[in-house]
């Protein structure tokens, strides 16, 4: 991992096949009508958690976690990419042997660049250490030629992603400083813009067929975000968002809402990225959780097993009304990231409660709901 990353890292250094900082015309995409509704889990964390001799159950059953999703009606896998990350997890390394058993599974693989080293959301955006202290032009440089590289080399072990996110909850840019914008109004918008065009530009050329989502955390800030997007001309296929309810919002009525105007106004296909829900308030370690009780919860889906199915459900359906012409899916963050290191563990899963496998690693019904909806 540490030579294919460092291998990359030179290349972006030294500009090969340089783009001369400018974004130039984009290349348009093939034009097609026709999209598949994705029904995706981030399975990121399954690599690392397989490395403990961890296997998940359906219906008491042990399978594979792909087999598993499969059968639930699961199309598509998303894979988080860190340029250089302190462990193999998240690694290049990783992701390309992942990929090829998504792809060997029959399934679509999502790639989602975090461009940084560790994790990257609207709190924390770092550029990776190797590009410290770069210049501006030579920071869209070396984000241009590593998006390509890695492409490349996906490409060439035939697992070309289908869709790619340039960029993970960009709220607030990427790559701070350089990258960073706090509002609509940021005076920096230009530099973000400038490096999110490099980054497409790359993926565009390598892999013309994904389709490119541009992912931000929650609805609010949506119509200015992407007006300034659409201002810019910056071209991208499929509008992302989070929707995690404790954190934006328990009202799935104007979430709908919000993403039919979104859809509308931007005509793009809207897709839900990432949301999680509880099925119980336990726990199964003795890591802190993240939504770790009742108040986290919509008031008409308990935090039970039913309740995280029926609110799946509800969410699906709230997407597949709100964008009737291009509805697009909903993709459940780490489903897999069960209490995997025991039940004692102090930095185990914050997140157990909220995995779709329950604390015997039994595949829960919201994955049924999630499949088949």
């Amino acid at each position: 991992m540490r030579n294919l990353i460092f291998s990359l890292v030179i290349c972006s250094l030294l500009a090969c096949n340089k783009s001369n900082s400018q974004p130039g015309n984009p290349v348009t995409p093939p034009v097609t009508n026709t999209y598949t509704f994705i029904r995706g889990l981030d399975l990121s964390f399954t690599p690392e958690i397989a490395s403990y001799n961890i296997s998940y159950k359906d219906n008491g059953t042990t399978k594979d976690i792909l087999t598993i999703a499969k059968s639930k009606g699961i199309n598509t896998i998303r894979l988080r990419l860190w340029n250089n990350p302190a462990t193999a997890h998240s690694s290049l390394t990783e992701i390309m042997a992942y990929a090829k058993q998504i792809k060997a599974a029959g399934l679509q693989f999502w790639l989602d660049f975090h461009y940084s080293d560790t994790w990257a959301d609207p709190g924390a955006q770092s550029k990776p250490a190797a590009w410290n202290g770069l210049n501006f032009t030579t920071l869209q440089d070396s984000l241009y030629n590593y998006t390509k590289a890695v492409l490349l080399q996906l490409q060439q072990n035939n697992v070309t992603p289908d869709y790619v996110e340039t960029g993970n909850e960009i709220n607030s840019g990427f790559l701070w400083n350089e990258g960073k914008i706090m509002s609509a109004t940021d005076a920096n918008w230009g530099n973000f813009i400038l490096l999110l065009k490099q980054a497409i530009k790359a993926t565009r050329e390598v892999a013309p067929n994904a389709k490119i989502i541009i992912h931000i955390a929650g609805y609010d800030y949506a119509q200015q975000y992407y007006t300034n997007l659409q201002n810019a001309q910056t071209d991208y296929d499929i509008i992302g968002l989070s929707y995690y309810p404790w954190w934006h919002g328990k009202d799935l009525n104007a979430l709908e809402q919000n993403i039919k105007t979104i859809s509308t106004t931007f005509k793009k296909p809207v897709l839900i990225a990432e949301t999680a829900y509880p099925f119980t308030f336990g726990y199964n370690d003795y890591t802190n959780n993240i939504a770790g009780s009742a108040d986290k919860a919509i008031d008409a889906y308990p935090g039970t097993p039913i309740g995280q199915a029926q609110f799946i459900t509800t969410l699906v359906g709230a997407v597949k009304k709100a964008v009737t012409n291009n509805n697009f899916g909903v993709c459940y963050w780490a489903p897999d990231w069960v209490a995997f290191k025991g039940s004692t563990a102090t930095d185990g899963s914050p997140w157990e409660n909220l995995s779709l496998f329950d604390f015997n690693n039994n595949a829960l019904q919201a994955l049924d709901s999630l499949g088949k909806h």
